[in-house]
């Protein structure tokens, strides 16, 4: 049962890799998880993998969508959001149009996977925000070194979230974008990923190692606990130090 009156965590894209990474590393807080992503199924997993004796609230909805994000609210009710861990996002399908309206199709589909995912979410619970809550954006590395319409869409979540870290920071509401770089055990790379171009990647990193989705989830639960409180309107990298090798 989900007490009406217990505050929540908001993870999106919680149902694999980095979002169920996010939602262990919160298991453990006294609020309420609410786990948010298309796929109930994979919404059900990473639920059973948690262990925790308060089961979370799961919501399969598109967040990309009016109607997903109206779904979310809808879920959430009247309970305060102490934080949100905006994970959901991905490189959009490819169109079946030739010439510019597949290059329309493409950027579109981007931008609704990686901006409106996160910026629906936060308006749709704007006003369930409790003071001292956290707001954490995901980026990628690709917002800095390049990557066609999935980094431009990346990138174009910092802005958005200095925006909200100046109006909401009167309140002690922090915001900040993580930036993941390569990082394994994703559906993001997966176990398909040409063998050069992993090794490429890791060769980038000064640990000498691949990202995992446990390295970004420990960074996370910092700025949404009470060690973070003044941290906020920042890019916070992690990748082994690869967005200095070029």
């Amino acid at each position: 049962m989900h007490p009406p009156n217990t505050p929540v965590l908001l993870v999106t894209g919680a149902g694999s890799g980095i979002g169920r990474a996010v939602a262990r590393a919160l298991a453990c807080r006294h609020e309420t998880l609410v786990l948010a992503g298309r796929r109930r199924e994979a919404l059900e997993e990473t639920a059973a993998s948690l262990g925790s004796p308060s089961p979370p609230l799961l919501v399969d909805a598109d967040l990309s969508t009016t109607a997903g994000a109206t779904r979310l609210a809808e879920m959430v009710g009247d309970r305060d959001v102490a934080g949100l861990a905006l994970v959901a996002g991905g490189v959009g399908m490819s169109s079946d149009r030739d010439g510019l309206d597949g290059v329309v199709d493409s950027w579109e589909a981007s931008w609704r996977m990686n901006v409106l995912t996160a910026v629906l979410t936060v308006e749709a619970l704007r006003d369930r925000l409790a003071d001292g809550a956290a707001v954490v954006a995901f980026g990628s590395i690709a917002a800095a070194r390049g990557g066609g319409a999935y980094g431009a869409a990346k990138a174009a979540l910092t802005p958005w979230v200095r925006d909200l870290a100046r109006a909401l920071g009167p309140r002690g509401v922090t915001a900040n974008v993580v930036a993941p770089g390569y990082t394994e055990d994703t559906e993001f790379f997966g176990p398909a990923i040409d063998p050069d171009r992993r090794t490429r990647l890791i060769g980038e990193a000064f640990t000498g190692r691949p990202g995992r989705p446990e390295d970004v989830a420990a960074l996370v639960a910092h700025l949404m606990s009470g060690a973070g409180r003044h941290v906020t309107g920042q890019v916070l990298h992690v990748n082994g130090g690869a967005l200095l090798a070029g």
